[in-house]
């Protein structure tokens, strides 16, 4: 029987194994991390991290061949397959600081495969990390290794998340990198049969290293820079009268462009994007590439620009100030459907309006008061750190009330800004927001979902990112 073991029990780890296993009745699947808590949330009810269709996975298959432990060195011993799967945060001091990837937690890894192992393993990097860490943690394993050989692979993750399960089950391809060697060959053919017991051939594609690991950071890279894009363009139609939604449907039609990834919003965030394009900044620069770095930088200037554009918007349009005015923050995930707050928007957001002494009313579905109290006091990157190394209890941000309903979060309100695009928020009663709020009432859609004429006859004021403005808003004092 095939053993598989994953290290590292977080977004990525947790799902891929559990479809690997679920898929794959033969293999048994073992995800180990060192966060007790953690493992006892993946071995009870409620997992530790929300996506649709995980529950279901992971209760078809926990307890018959996939395993969630503590014991992180029997079943590395044990496992044909490491999987690693652990942060690879953005450094926030030392060498490359605010861009190079820190592997301090992948190094510790490799060491501890190496110190533990008597047999041979196929070590496989599963955390998005900057080209060449296969490179180096090939040395360390080699050097430590006692005579047992390792094979060393790549196979990024393309996930989304909130389609994470149908994105494991249906992939558009599953990329394999390995040595150029017989020994680098057939380790990836062993992978390779793993994928195959469910995913089509032809969408399983087999590179070398180095290739695997840009492929996943030019993916990210290209991905963020559409938004950018657009976001860019809804600058320009606010300023012209143009309507962003019928810009990027009509560029969005050519089919070499494509409809996706086209839509303008507050910004972009996640764990990946902004990490993995700064990391793709350092190699550039590493390499002796300053034009490529400074092509790429653009992409996170622009999302910082659009974000800081949201909130001189609502400012400026609040006579100038919302010192001491509640404003409703509607979503703080970086996206509907999932819990995930890395990155998001919503932070840079309620820190700029805090910044100017706003009381904030937020209100998300998925994502509780302690995280995102946590999220607004914590530094840049902070996030990326194992949660025992992060600040322990956040210092509350005073000005800042969690809620659990949009109604409770609007009441009283001046102003109601829109940061995720949860369906619900499409459906509210306005009417009734609108009775319940001070006057004048205004919304900042931050991701274009409501309708705004409907609004308008209301009475609200409304701001759509890259829609015509309203005459109230063009009036107002100009953009800093």
């Amino acid at each position: 029987m095939v053993k598989i073991c994953c290290i590292g029990a977080g977004y990525v780890g947790g799902p891929t194994m559990a479809v690997i296993a679920v898929k794959c009745p033969s293999i048994e699947v073992a995800v180990v991390d060192i966060s007790k808590s953690r493992i006892a949330a993946w071995n009870s009810d409620q997992l530790p991290i929300y996506e649709p269709g995980l529950d279901g996975v992971v209760k078809q298959c926990r307890g018959k061949n996939l395993f969630f432990s503590t014991d992180v060195e029997k079943h590395v011993f044990e496992a044909d397959i490491v999987f690693v799967s652990v942060n690879t945060p953005t450094k926030t001091q030392g060498l490359g600081a605010g861009k190079a990837a820190d592997l301090t937690y992948w190094e510790s890894a490799a060491r501890m495969i190496a110190d533990v192992s008597k047999s041979d393993k196929i070590v496989v990097e599963k955390s998005t990390v900057p080209v060449k860490t296969a490179e180096a943690i090939e040395k360390i394993l080699t050097h430590n290794s006692k005579g047992i050989k390792f094979q060393i692979l790549s196979n990024p993750e393309f996930l989304a998340e909130g389609t994470a399960i149908q994105d494991l089950f249906k992939p558009d391809r599953v990329l394999i990198g390995g040595r150029e060697t017989p020994e680098g060959q057939k380790a990836i053919q062993a992978l390779k049969s793993v994928y195959s017991q469910w995913v089509p051939e032809e969408r399983i594609l087999t590179t070398n290293l180095w290739s695997a690991e840009l492929s996943k950071l030019a993916a990210n890279a290209f991905l963020a820079q559409r938004i950018s894009s657009v976001n860019a363009m809804s600058a320009l139609c606010e300023a012209t009268g143009a309507n962003v939604q019928q810009v990027s449907y009509s560029v969005g039609t050519d089919s070499r462009i494509g409809p996706k990834f086209l839509n303008a919003s507050v910004g972009f965030g996640g764990s990946c994007f902004q990490k993995d394009i700064l990391n793709l900044v350092y190699i550039c620069e590493c390499n002796g590439l300053p034009e490529v770095a400074e092509y790429w930088k653009q992409v996170i200037k622009i999302n910082d620009y659009q974000k800081n554009r949201f909130v001189n918007r609502v400012v400026s349009s609040m006579f100038n100030t919302v010192s001491n005015k509640k404003i409703a923050i509607l979503g703080f995930a970086f996206k509907k459907d999932t819990g995930d707050t890395r990155e998001t928007p919503a932070i840079d957001v309620c820190q700029g309006l805090l910044g100017d002494k706003a009381n904030l009313s937020i209100y998300d579905p998925q994502v509780t008061e302690d995280q995102i109290q946590r999220d607004l006091s914590m530094n840049k990157f902070d996030w990326d750190h194992p949660i025992h190394l992060q600040p322990t209890s956040p210092t509350t941000v005073k000005k800042v009330s969690v809620v659990w309903d949009a109604y409770e979060a609007t009441k009283d309100a001046h102003g109601l800004c829109i940061l995720t695009e949860w369906d619900e928020f499409k459906t509210l009663d306005y009417q009734k927001i609108f009775d319940n709020m001070q006057k004048p009432a205004f919304v900042f859609d931050g991701r274009n979902v409501v309708d705004a004429d409907k609004l308008r006859e209301i009475g609200f004021i409304v701001y759509s990112i890259g829609k015509p403005l309203d005459p109230w808003l063009k009036d107002m004092p100009s953009m800093a």
